[in-house]
């Protein structure tokens, strides 16, 4: 969820129809060993509060829609904006997830669709925007913390607190996975206690009137902070694909646990916003993100307010542990269907967890959390929404040219239902990439072109025999 960030039943072969002429893929995966076949996987709830911290975390970071365009707008936003885009994104990653169940997600729908050269690219674009994202989080915990602790201000005292930080969440992802997923349940019900206690405390003071209430109208209405609020709070859904091969009967779990978080985060996005916009009269210029706490204080004292904040820094922890999951296993992933080295693939003896890519993505995190990244995290996100486009045109291929591979969750349209149902996010990112600035241009292109380098170095690696690689599906 990078909204933190302004401050992240088994099927049956059909028959191959006639649009459908080439056979269907064999599933680029391997074959684990006999310890990895014999970890404790992902159950149900674990999975399901996963992906609300990939995807959500919490009302934290949707004040700024309403300081966009008031609350109506922001209300309307919060109920249509799903449909628009959570629904189909989590639709895609259902029936592709279960169709091909392994570690790397939508790499491997990519280099299925497309080739190694594409699946490549997108492990690139989403690996960045991953590991940019996370170092996020960190720093939103220690802005929190030096609220009672001043000195981690600046200096090296910040600096130092960053990388404990960091290297400490880091080490709950290495002792399991199964692990990370317990404690995301019992972060995202102490983080949403606050609101649930708000709300209550909100509703006999509710004027319904006020959801209607445009805002200032001397205020233009900022339409590109509006979507892009709208946009990084309610996506992220296909993080969790990288972690199909951890997933107890995936084929099964993945849609269930999809459609139950998708129903959990839209509603814990709008429930708190009725609330709070229905009990305050306050101008909207007011709504930057952090509102939630002062509106907290506003109606139930000073004490709900620090409850918020200790959520949203419990809500940080949250989203760096879920999307450390996601992106160290993306890595691992790629290695088990030959794009990278063979040894990104390697485990922890004891822990069986993908060491390597938490590494990795840990030593990146903390090298960026050190920067001024504003730039950087906008490129990160420029980056997904590449990836987004690539995601989008490798599901429609892959359900033209192998209509008759298995597919346990089917999405319940046809090819030109599926093609509008694609179309209308793809035509949103490119609206958003579109009026992006010129930086963040230049350093997108830099990042694309590297990863077009590294593919580059990968493939003469595995014709000089420098590295040991996995074979790949075309091999």
């Amino acid at each position: 969820m990078d909204h933190q960030i302004h401050l992240t039943n088994t099927g049956h072969h059909q028959k191959p129809t006639s649009n459908s002429d080439s056979p269907p893929p064999i599933l680029p995966t391997t074959t684990p060993n006999s310890s990895i076949a014999a970890a404790k996987k992902l159950t149900l709830i674990p999975l399901i509060f996963l992906i609300y911290f990939e995807v959500a975390g919490g009302p934290y970071g949707e004040e700024p829609a309403v300081q966009a365009a008031g609350p109506l707008l922001a209300i309307i936003g919060f109920i249509v904006f799903p449909f628009i885009w959570s629904v189909p994104e989590a639709l895609i990653t259902a029936e592709l997830s279960t169709a091909f169940p392994g570690n790397g997600g939508f790499v491997i729908w990519a280099q299925t669709a497309f080739g190694p050269f594409w699946g490549s690219l997108m492990g690139t674009w989403k690996i960045l925007s991953g590991v940019i994202n996370i170092a996020a989080y960190p720093v939103l915990c220690i802005n929190y913390i030096q609220k009672i602790a001043p000195q981690l201000q600046s200096g090296w005292p910040r600096r130092t607190a960053l990388l404990a930080s960091s290297v400490v969440l880091a080490a709950l992802n290495y002792i399991g996975l199964t692990i990370v997923g317990y404690v995301a349940v019992v972060l995202a019900l102490l983080s949403i206690l606050p609101f649930i206690l708000m709300t209550l405390i909100a509703i006999p003071k509710i004027k319904p009137h006020r959801w209607g209430n445009s805002g200032d109208k001397s205020i233009k209405t900022d339409w590109n902070l509006y979507l892009n609020t709208l946009f990084w709070n309610l996506n992220f859904w296909d993080n969790v694909s990288t972690l199909a091969g951890e997933v107890e009967k995936p084929k099964k779990t993945f849609p269930i646990a999809l459609f139950i978080s998708v129903i959990i985060t839209c509603l814990s996005y709008l429930i708190p916003l009725l609330a709070v916009t229905g009990a305050i009269d306050i101008q909207k210029s007011a709504w930057e993100s952090g509102f939630h706490a002062q509106a907290a204080e506003i109606l139930a004292g000073k004490w709900l307010k620090i409850l918020l904040e200790i959520g949203a820094c419990l809500s940080a922890i949250g989203l760096f542990e879920a999307q450390l999951s996601s992106s160290a296993y993306q890595i691992l992933g790629m290695a088990e269907i030959g794009i990278l080295p063979k040894f990104f693939a390697a485990r922890a003896k004891w822990f069986n967890t993908p060491w390597i890519g938490i590494v990795i993505c840990t030593a990146i995190s903390v090298g960026v959390s050190y920067l001024d990244f504003t730039d950087i995290v906008a490129s990160a996100n420029f980056m997904y929404s590449l990836g987004m486009l690539l995601e989008f045109s490798s599901f429609i291929w892959l359900r033209w040219k192998h209509s008759a591979m298995e597919r346990p969750f089917k999405v319940p349209l046809e090819l030109p239902g599926l093609i509008v149902m694609c179309l209308v996010p793809s035509a949103f990112l490119v609206v958003l990439m579109v009026f992006t600035h010129s930086t963040v241009f230049l350093v997108s292109a830099s990042m694309t072109a590297a990863g077009i380098v590294w593919f580059g170095l990968m493939k003469i690696c595995r014709k000089k025999k420098i590295f040991i690689f996995n074979p790949r599906p075309e091999d």
